[in-house]
């Protein structure tokens, strides 16, 4: 490891880029210490402490929703429409057919008409935490022209953010939107280990040991879920041209553990925010039937084992969902078929779409109920540790560990780029 360090910092366009990155990072946490004027800092932070559908959504904010900074919302609102564009690409067939036929200029359009659709999603949300705010007594009043104002600059933001990780993704070292994440996620861990050291109870050594066990145990499990794959093996018939003889090789299709990532969190976390934010602001409404239920829904959502159970499952069902958006068996065969490939003891055709449908199904229901485990890891350790405040979730702990994975292996590419003349 030392070895590949000294090399990164040997190759000058490298450790240029890695520099570049840094500097991004640093700029974006500068950004998001800057506060929108006239919110009570200190309700802010009960607030998202005590309440886990917002602490979530922070998260994916970067760290700046805490702290309603002028990048309240990070990348959130670049997700969301990532994830809309996605699922419009299987209603619409029009849409598949430009990302997918159309090679690189369709993929640009494709991007282009989704950084458009980030502007009112940024503008919506921002409104609506906003108003939020008010209504917990968080944010004072606001008049129209703050409110617009407000919304501008938070729109500004995440158009910021979204323009910082596509310099970041230029460079060819990571996502740049994974790293704005994981950068908000890091920036928390300081304050957080420095309020346990200061709040260190040493009657509650063993409760810490069993923590960091389950933490190391989590990230152990992260490392195998993320690099796990199941490979089916491919042959390929021979095929004679002329005088020449092609194919006849044999490979591997490698099928995913997890091959929907962090998305199915995303994607439950979403159905699970709005119920208890509507319920949040109706509470105080003026009609008494309403405010009535709203508070009833609320109190629901704020029950940790129904919040935790119908987590879980959302999660393992959106797993599913996506892996069938990513992977189409059918299209894998009709693919195999026109190249000369088969599976061996597999006829080509739909037994391979099947058998590949069945071997999906199987990987998938091991990878979901993990994500669906590493989703409510918090509440199983705040149950039993009674701790409050955990400082990295296990969603941010699959962030985190995804994101390292992935940046290292970009990181070796280059390395390899450059050291081809040593093999």
């Amino acid at each position: 490891m030392l070895e590949k360090i000294t090399q990164i910092f040997r190759v000058k366009e490298l450790r240029n880029k890695i520099l570049f990155i840094i500097g991004i990072l640093i700029i974006f946490r500068l950004i998001a210490t800057i506060p929108v004027p006239g919110v009570d800092q200190e309700q802010l932070k009960n607030f998202f402490s005590s309440n886990q559908f917002f602490g979530l959504l922070n998260l994916f904010s970067g760290g700046g929703l805490s702290s309603i900074s002028i990048v309240m919302l990070g990348v959130g609102p670049y997700i969301t429409a990532s994830i809309i564009m996605q699922l419009l690409t299987m209603i619409v067939p029009s849409l598949e057919q430009i990302y997918k036929e159309e090679g690189e200029a369709g993929r640009q359009k494709f991007n282009q008409w989704t950084r458009w659709a980030t502007v009112p999603l940024a503008a919506l949300q921002t409104f609506g935490m906003i108003s939020l705010l008010r209504s917990q007594n968080i944010l004072g009043a606001v008049s129209s022209f703050e409110m617009f104002s407000i919304i501008t600059v938070a729109i500004a933001g995440t158009i910021l953010l979204m323009w910082l990780g596509e310099l970041i993704t230029e460079k060819k070292i990571g996502n740049g939107v994974s790293l704005i994440i994981f950068a908000g996620i890091v920036a928390g861990l300081p304050a957080s280990l420095s309020q346990i050291s200061a709040t260190f109870d040493s009657s509650q050594l063993f409760t810490y040991i069993i923590l960091g066990a389950v933490i190391i145990a989590a990230i152990f499990g992260v490392v195998i879920m993320t690099e796990g794959q199941r490979n089916i093996p491919v042959s390929y018939a021979k095929r004679i041209r002329g005088n020449k003889m092609f194919g006849g090789s044999s490979t591997h299709l490698p099928l995913r553990v997890n091959q929907a990532g962090v998305i199915p969190i995303i994607f439950a976390m979403s159905i699970m925010l709005f119920p208890g934010m509507i319920a949040n602001f109706l509470a105080t409404a003026s009609n008494p039937t309403v405010a009535s239920i709203a508070k009833s829904v609320g109190n629901i959502f704020q029950n940790q084992l129904f919040y935790g159970s119908a987590y879980f499952v959302l999660v393992v069902a959106f797993t599913y969902f996506y892996t069938a958006v990513v992977f189409d068996p059918h299209k894998i065969s009709e693919s195999l078929q026109k190249q000369g490939g088969y599976i061996p003891g597999i006829r080509p055709g739909k037994t391979t779409a099947e058998y590949l449908y069945k071997i999906i199904n199987r990987t998938t229901l091991s990878g979901a109920i993990f994500l669906g485990t590493i989703a409510v890891l918090p509440f199983v350790i705040q149950g039993f540790t009674n701790m409050k405040s955990i400082s990295i979730g296990g969603t941010g702990l699959l962030i985190v560990v995804s994101v390292v994975i992935e940046t290292v292996k970009q990181i070796e590419g280059q390395l390899v780029m450059r050291d081809y003349e040593g093999f």
